[in-house]
């Protein structure tokens, strides 16, 4: 007979702990024999089992769905049009090419000298006892203006002495002219007395004499001639119209013959001499000494204090040597009233000693194309620009080059656009932009 499992009371599954119900379950899969059911231990609860099913099957199921509708919509997204990229255009200035009506210049430097510069030096001795109240560092005179004036009482003396020993003469030479025409007349009746009567000698006719009381006259004059010279001396005279650079003397000081007073320069024109390169000279055509109406046109500035003045000068004459060590032919630059003593007072004088640029006219050129020094690249070949924006390269001949400019003979057009902007590594064909045109 078979035994009826006992069963717990039903309650008492109710309120056990789960956790006591699950310790209490065989840990192994085996089946248990109850009468017309059978109980798996691990499927007992068919609903929790299908809640965790669900909960892995959904989340893959959304998944994979989502993922057919991105790749369908992909797929049928309509076919992008792919574009080349186009290169970036070069922003760059240009210029509009222009012949125009050129006259080279040629720049040099140099300092502003006197013409003329003079140690003025006492030629007689004494003490000064007079001073010019231009007589300064600093002074303008006028030719001709006393300067310094030297004690003249010996040399007045000195005159006195000299008309005295003239009168002595001259009454010495009435003297003996009287004398000799006494002795001719003493010769005429002797000879009438005696035919045999011998020419009357030069000593008969006290000749001699004579001759010796002339050239004391003579001495006479010549002596007070010089006391005349001495006396004048005493005044040390201003020998043009002119400056005092230096004064070395002044009134009460004793002076000897040969002391230097002072040190004078000339102001009617004042001189600079301006360097010029043996490259320069084939832009100029210097003027020779002898032909003053040849002289070439120079503008010379500088600037004094705050402000940059300028000044007309005419290079007048080269120096027509070659510097043997720094390879330079000096040429004379020539203005006139540098301190504008006889011209406008209102235009800022040209002090001596004042170092100015020169810019001197040289030949006339012609008509050129005149182009900033930067839109040049290896000497020969400038950058102009076509209809497309392009750049395009033309060699040009360049007849001249300075620190700003060039100057450009063939190899372009009017109306070409040149493009003044630096490229690096410039190609030809490279598509540019116009940012700035001149």
């Amino acid at each position: 007979m078979l035994k009826r499992p006992v069963m717990a009371p039903l309650y008492a599954l109710v309120t056990r702990p789960i956790s006591s119900r699950s310790a209490q379950r065989p840990s192994d899969t085996s089946t248990r024999q109850v009468p017309g059911r059978v109980y798996n231990g691990t499927s007992a609860n068919p609903r929790a089992s299908m809640s965790r099913s669900l909960k892995f099957i959904l989340p893959v199921a959304f998944l994979a769905l989502a993922s057919l509708i991105s790749f369908a919509l992909i797929q049928s997204r309509p076919a992008a049009m792919v574009q080349p990229p186009q290169p970036p255009a070069l922003l760059v200035s240009t210029l509009l090419a222009q012949r125009q009506p050129v006259t080279f210049s040629v720049e040099s430097q140099g300092l502003v000298t006197p013409r003329t510069e003079t140690t003025l030096m006492s030629e007689v001795a004494g003490r000064i006892v007079e001073v010019s109240p231009a007589f300064v560092a600093g002074g303008f005179f006028r030719a001709g203006d006393v300067l310094l004036r030297i004690d003249p009482r010996n040399y007045e003396t000195q005159v006195k002495a000299a008309r005295a020993q003239v009168a002595k003469a001259r009454t010495q030479v009435a003297t003996e002219n009287a004398l000799a025409n006494y002795a001719y007349g003493d010769w005429q009746r002797l000879r009438e007395f005696s035919e045999d009567t011998k020419a009357a000698s030069d000593l008969t006719l006290r000749k001699p004499q004579l001759a010796a009381a002339l050239a004391e006259l003579e001495s006479g004059a010549a002596a007070l001639e010089k006391a005349h010279r001495d006396l004048e001396r005493t005044f040390i005279r201003a020998p043009y119209d002119g400056m005092v650079r230096t004064k070395r003397a002044d009134i009460g000081q004793y002076v000897s013959p040969a002391t230097p007073v002072a040190d004078t320069f000339a102001v009617d024109y004042a001189e600079i001499r301006l360097p010029l390169r043996q490259q320069d000279l084939r832009y100029l055509e210097l003027p020779d000494a002898d032909a003053p109406d040849d002289a070439l046109d120079v503008l010379l500035s500088a600037v004094i204090g705050d402000t940059e003045h300028h000044w007309s000068a005419r290079l007048v004459r080269s120096e027509g040597v070659f510097d043997v060590k720094s390879r330079v032919l000096y040429g004379v630059a020539q203005i006139q009233d540098p301190y504008r003593l006889e011209g406008n007072h209102d235009l800022e004088p040209l002090r001596i000693g004042t170092f100015v640029t020169a810019k001197i006219t040289g030949r006339d050129a012609g008509e050129l194309f005149v182009l900033p020094r930067h839109a040049l690249y290896r000497n020969d070949t400038i950058w102009v620009i076509d209809d497309e924006s392009r750049i395009r390269a033309r060699t040009v001949e360049v007849v001249r080059a300075d620190n700003d400019y060039i100057y450009v003979k063939s190899g372009l057009d009017d109306g070409d656009v040149v493009c003044v902007s630096p490229i690096d590594q410039p190609l030809p064909g490279t598509l540019v932009r116009v940012g700035k045109a001149g």
